[in-house]
């Protein structure tokens, strides 16, 4: 029998790159035990699938030997390495210490639900003499770490080479030489390490070579004008990559760290981390809501744009959800707690974007094994380049010159990091507005959809009932909804909490000898009468009604609506009609995706009468009713056998067969747990419309990949042939590799403002 595929997270601290990156999971790999690994630069994380005989503590020293901070939470496998020096990495502007959590999973299912672990561990790590540098957000800027302040000093160096080298021409070359001494020693310390363990293609030794190269041909200047470029285009790298970073990591500083409990009508403050469910907060005038949870008391505009992505404030009053992190208005809120703080909403987003930054998308996978053919033909290309041509006409100089420029643009970072950037960067923003992708191939998918299978209580509807009708037939209509109001007000049932809703204000009667009577209704007497209030069918068995009475029950049943009747001695007083209305954006969402020529499908449980009604409401042609689990996951597959793509929304239990079973299956946020983890996606807020918003963050997300790819391949052509004819040099070379990285990262960044 074979040994069971466990998971362990890693943090990986320094990496700003593509080739750091690369570099990481190549040395992961090489591990005994290792099956997969899988690395994202955008989170600083690795995910590593290993059998329980793998050497954790070897693959901690490997990545720590490349110049790298790791950290995981092992106490007793590890302890070894608890305190142990590492290194940072010196092209990247990172310190090595930090926070992180782990897990350990069985591997293999389809659609994986990710738990991390409660509990985080870290190492002290110590810096490298040659690359350890401080992280810049803690310092306050760039300037401050070792790689900005090396940056500075060649920058400032070669100012001087060329000052005092103006006063004393022979010291010229030396100066130069010195200052690019000054700033290759920690990028060929690296290139080394990197050699060392199995790594000869990275760009620091492709770099390494190039300048070395330039000073034995007597281009010391150039030499040091590309190390310069060089460490400019490291230092943009890791600033651009911390913003796209920084957009997830803001989020968990949305939840306010402290909270006021009430308890015993008295307020302390405590952690927020502290609130269980069940607790009670006070919310003031201002604050931010520190939990996930429902109002028991006060009424209160809250601004929901930091969550939801709605620009106006919405009024949330007794018995309306609020979610961790929203600013509370002018009204004091006591909220009741629906959820701990690991698994608030803010919480949720978090962790759902991060394991998803850490799968790849299809296009990726290519991307990364075309680089790793990519540069070693680059390499061999550029040495033909160098030893061919000078055989035919004697140029040595001339022709080693350009095959060490085709050396610096053949460096295949910004092709790599194209596909993460902009993924990363799309995931963190569909976060922002309640939609959670889980992972780079669920993206790519998401545009090839031509079908969409509705789930509708719950996911096209709201889920809970509405007075939508009121007939009086021997009392007026206020009668009518107040003294059924009075019947039900002992009673949690959903019909009765509609029709509590429905007459909200008004002045119930007190009821006397009030009982249930199960499957049927309520009675009981209210202002001295015997009152009835129950369905149709019911209240059938105790009278006869008339025949307005029957033809307004069979018109409002005909509209999939739940019709009560309100009887007073054999007499009908009145009609109820209730229905579990569609959401507000249902009609319009329907249509868009009518528009843009998806099929759209109702798969639904419920009687056949109210779901072609609502059907019929939202434009929905093909609606299937009265379906059992199995039933929806057969007519998913039947859908498939068209040769559709079929999208499945749903928020039930029932539902998680057929979001398994589908190509996409996308969870409407407040369904059950099984649902969300059935899913490959999830509209955290229950907007309809949000399918199509998926649909085009998709499309977005490839067409800048697109776009990435041809700056990264069009920037490495166009000075490939200039360096060939002559025109360009050295220095213009370096900058169709960190030039090249750098647009490309900030054409990503793009995707994280908001498209609507």
């Amino acid at each position: 029998m074979a040994d069971p595929v466990l998971k362990t997270r890693f943090q990986v601290e320094g990496m700003d790159c593509a080739a750091c990156a690369a570099r990481v999971e190549g040395a992961a790999a090489r591990i005994d035990g290792v099956e997969d690994v899988s690395v994202s630069v955008m989170t600083g994380s690795m995910v590593v699938h290993h059998v329980n005989t793998a050497d954790l503590a070897a693959l901690e020293n490997a990545v720590i030997r490349l110049g790298y901070g790791i950290t995981t939470k092992h106490p007793e496998r590890h302890a070894e390495l608890q305190g142990e020096a590492a290194h940072a990495c010196g092209c990247c502007g990172h310190d090595n210490a930090g926070p992180h959590g782990h897990d350990h999973d069985d591997h293999g299912a389809h659609h994986e639900s990710q738990r991390t672990e409660p509990g985080h561990a870290a190492h002290d790590y110590a810096e490298d003499d040659n690359a350890g540098h401080v992280h810049p957000e803690m310092e306050g800027g760039w300037w401050r770490t070792v790689v900005g302040m090396q940056t500075l000093g060649v920058g400032l160096g070669i100012v001087a080479a060329y000052a005092l080298g103006s006063l004393a021409p022979d010291a010229e070359r030396w100066l130069f030489l010195a200052v690019m001494l000054l700033g290759l020693a920690p990028i060929a310390v690296r290139a080394f390490r990197l050699v060392q363990v199995g790594e000869p293609f990275s760009i620091e030794s492709l770099m390494t070579v190039a300048a070395v190269g330039a000073v034995f041909l007597d281009a010391g200047e150039e030499a040091a004008a590309v190390v310069f470029f060089f460490m400019i285009g490291e230092l943009l790298e890791g600033l651009a990559a911390r913003r796209a970073r920084s957009s997830i990591k803001a989020l968990s500083g949305l939840v306010p760290e402290a909270a006021l409990l009430l308890a015993d009508g008295v307020t302390r403050e405590v952690a927020a981390s502290a609130l269980v469910v069940g607790n009670e907060v006070l919310v003031r005038p201002g604050d931010r809501v520190p939990c996930d949870g429902v109002v028991v008391a006060g009424t209160s505009s809250v601004d929901e744009s930091m969550v939801t992505g709605e620009s106006m404030p919405v009024t949330r009053g007794e018995g309306a959800s609020v979610y961790a992190g929203t600013i509370n208005g002018d009204g004091v809120l006591t909220v009741r707690v629906t959820a701990p703080a690991a698994d608030n909403t803010i919480a949720r987003i978090v962790r759902l974007v991060t394991e998803a930054q850490e799968t790849r998308a299809p296009v990726e996978r290519f991307i990364n094994r075309f680089a790793r053919y990519y540069t070693p033909a680059v390499v061999a290309i550029a040495a033909a380049f160098a030893v061919l041509p000078p055989l035919l006409d004697g140029d040595w100089r001339g022709w080693i010159y350009k095959g060490l420029a085709i050396l610096l643009i053949g460096c295949p970072c910004a092709l790599v990091i194209s596909t993460p950037a902009a993924i990363a960067a799309s995931l963190a923003s569909g976060a922002r507005t309640g939609l959670l992708i889980k992972g780079g191939s669920v993206l790519e998918r998401l545009r090839d959809i031509t079908a969409v299978a509705f789930d509708k209580t719950g996911t096209l509807t709201e889920g809970m009932p509405k007075v939508t009708n009121i007939e009086s037939f021997g009392a007026d209509r206020d009668a009518v909804l107040r003294l059924s109001a009075s019947l039900e007000a002992s009673s949690s049932h959903p019909l009765a909490k509609a029709i509590l809703a429905a007459a909200d204000g008004a002045i119930l009667s007190p009821v006397e000898d009030g009982k249930a009577v199960p499957g049927k209704g309520v009675i009981g007497r209210v202002d001295g009468r015997e009152l009835f209030f129950g369905s149709a069918d019911a209240a059938a068995e105790r009278t006869q009604p008339p025949a307005e009475v029957l033809a307004a029950v069979k018109r409002f049943a005909a509209e999939g609506k739940t019709i009560c009747l309100l009887l007073t001695d054999g007499a009908v007083l009145g009609l109820v009609a209730l229905r579990d209305a569609p959401r507000p954006d249902a009609i319009a969402a329907v249509a868009d995706l009518r528009r843009r020529g998806i099929a759209t499908v109702m798969l639904t449980g419920d009687n056949p009468r109210a779901a072609a009604a609502v059907g019929r409401e939202l434009g929905i042609d093909d609606v299937r009713a009265g379906l059992l689990p199995a039933d929806k996951q057969t007519a998913i597959k039947a859908l498939q056998d068209k040769g559709l793509v079929v999208a499945k929304i749903g928020d039930g239990i029932n539902d998680a067969p057929a979001l398994a079973t589908a190509d996409i299956g996308i969870a409407m946020g407040g369904g059950t747990d099984v649902a969300l983890e059935a899913a490959d996606a999830a509209l955290l807020y229950g907007r309809v419309s949000d399918v199509a918003s998926l649909i085009d963050l998709s499309l977005r997300t490839m067409a800048n990949i697109r776009q990435n790819i041809t700056i990264a391949l069009g920037l490495k052509t166009v000075f490939l042939v200039t360096t060939v004819l002559g025109i360009t040099g050295l220095w213009p070379a370096i900058l169709a590799d960190t030039g090249a990285t750098v647009l490309v990262t900030a054409n990503a960044l793009r995707l994280l403002r908001p498209s609507r």
